[in-house]
């Protein structure tokens, strides 16, 4: 059968998320011809949402905004202890479907946003989903029919989405994708899985109210420094996060609106939602990636260069999708700015991989830069390697006499044969991402300890604590704890 091509590109996008919509808008920039297309498929119970991928829908947007409201409940018990009237801890209550119609407002707000930007910037948007016929043609489709269009470069830029158990009726939970929107209140919640987002999730529903169980498979935050995961865990547990070791065996429906699970451990309890965090699986499997010889990981992943090429020469990848990559929204927005600049503006630029800052938004948040301990001592050897640690309780927490066991750390990873070189810095505590920051900067010009010992310190804040590190974890280390941050 002979394809009645309808429109040719010079860039086409498959998939608009963060990166694809970056590199789509920057292509544009330099005169061709770009065209975009992206389609969600609905979660098993219903969910869909518009333009901007998993941030801005169902990821780091709402997830940030629901861990301020969590916040903002907390600071009502800070505003009686410091002396603050009519504030009765007792009487709170909170409103689920206030929040979520606030969140999901926002969310909306940013879909036509992002539309419009894209008309702005000349960048033709379809919503169909798209696969590849070969290796300049691409087939679109949604309920109005199928069409055909060719591209001289092809971006995949596809992310992924959450994975879901076999042997359980997925019908029976929800996970990220379905947990902003959801229009009735959690209640009593079991999270499935020790991920950042699991941790995230359990810790702000915890701080709206609700009675959160987290059931993780043998290890807590996998891939990040495993001291500071475990002192998080210890935090989070202190505030009422329940935490079960084991796997989900069963989940039944009860008459009561309530589900029964059973865990592999052999123990057993009764939830309102269980909510699966065990992971994320790439969108590639319907892309047609066999048509084009681009082959793709036992996990469903496709391999691009440091210059984001495939193998096919034309065609490219980015973002969640591709093996190896942190998945993380900002990346992927420089990575798809990046090849475009390299593709149409002749820039010799690309990204380092290796010093990526990011921050886990649980309620005592973790900023980690760089590699963990565990990595440096397998790359270097434990006799390269120092650890410069602190512990401290922030100032702000002081007047609270609910958290006085409750403390920050942080930590500061280096090459003691290389002049202390930074290899990573991990900080524990509050307002994690502003702190963080700043010394990702630090590290991509290669700072060394000496770097941060000469820094003045900016007094009291808890950032100080990663300029005035003495202690040598195993070596120097005291179970003195600070004052001050």
């Amino acid at each position: 059968m002979e394809i009645e091509i309808q429109e040719e590109f010079d860039f086409f996008v498959i998939g608009g998320g963060s990166g694809g919509l970056a590199a789509s808008k920057e292509a544009a920039q330099f005169g061709v011809k770009v065209g975009l297309a992206d389609f969600v498929d609905p979660t098993p119970i219903g969910t869909k949402w518009g333009l901007g991928g998993t941030c801005v829908n169902v990821g780091c947007i709402p997830k940030k905004l629901m861990h301020y409201a969590a916040t903002y409940g907390e600071s009502m018990e800070m505003q009686r202890i410091s002396g603050w009237k009519n504030v009765n801890e007792e009487q709170k209550t909170h409103e689920w479907q206030k929040l979520v119609e606030r969140v999901q407002n926002n969310v909306k707000k940013t879909n036509f946003g992002y539309k419009v930007a894209l008309r702005e910037n000349k960048v033709k948007y379809f919503n169909y989903y798209a696969s590849l016929v070969d290796k300049n043609t691409i087939k679109l489709e949604n309920k109005t029919g199928v069409i055909y269009v060719k591209a001289k470069h092809i971006l995949i830029s596809v992310g992924g989405r959450p994975n879901y158990l076999p042997h359980i009726d997925s019908k029976l939970i929800i996970t990220s994708d379905d947990l902003f929107s959801l229009q009735t209140p959690p209640g009593k919640t079991l999270i499935a899985g020790g991920s950042y987002i699991a941790l995230e999730c359990a810790g702000f529903l915890n701080g709206l109210g609700y009675d959160v169980t987290v059931l993780y498979r043998s290890v807590l935050l996998r891939g990040f420094d495993q001291d500071v995961a475990e002192r998080m865990q210890t935090y989070m547990a202190h505030h009422g996060v329940k935490f079960v070791q084991g796997e989900i065996k069963d989940v039944k429906q009860l008459e009561n609106e309530t589900k029964q699970v059973v865990y592999t451990n052999g123990s057993s309890d009764t939830f309102n939602t269980v909510l699966l965090a065990i992971g994320r699986i790439p969108n590639t499997k319907k892309l047609g990636l066999e048509n084009v010889g681009i082959p793709v990981t036992k996990s469903g992943k496709i391999q691009s260069d440091d210059l984001d090429r495939t193998t096919v020469e034309n065609i490219y990848a980015i973002g969640d999708a591709v093996e190896g990559r942190m998945e993380l929204t900002p990346l992927a927005i420089k990575a798809g700015r990046y090849l475009a600049r390299r593709l149409y503006n002749n820039e010799n630029i690309s990204l380092d991989y290796k010093i990526v800052p990011t921050t886990v938004f649980t309620p005592i948040e973790y900023s980690a830069i760089g590699l963990t301990e565990e990595e440096a001592i397998k790359t270097y050897g434990s006799e390269n390697v120092w650890s410069y640690v602190s512990k401290f309780k922030p100032l702000e927490w002081v007047l609270s006499d609910k958290d006085n066991d409750s403390r920050g750390y942080c930590k500061l990873i280096v090459h003691n044969k290389q002049n202390e070189r930074v290899l990573g810095l991990h900080y524990l505590g509050p307002h994690a991402a502003e702190v963080a920051q700043g010394f990702a900067v630090a590290m991509q010009l290669g700072a060394t300890k000496a770097d941060f010992d000469k820094t003045v310190a900016i007094h009291p804040s808890s950032a100080e604590e990663l300029v005035l590190l003495k202690q040598i974890k195993g070596i120097s280390e005291t179970d003195e704890w600070l004052c001050c941050g």
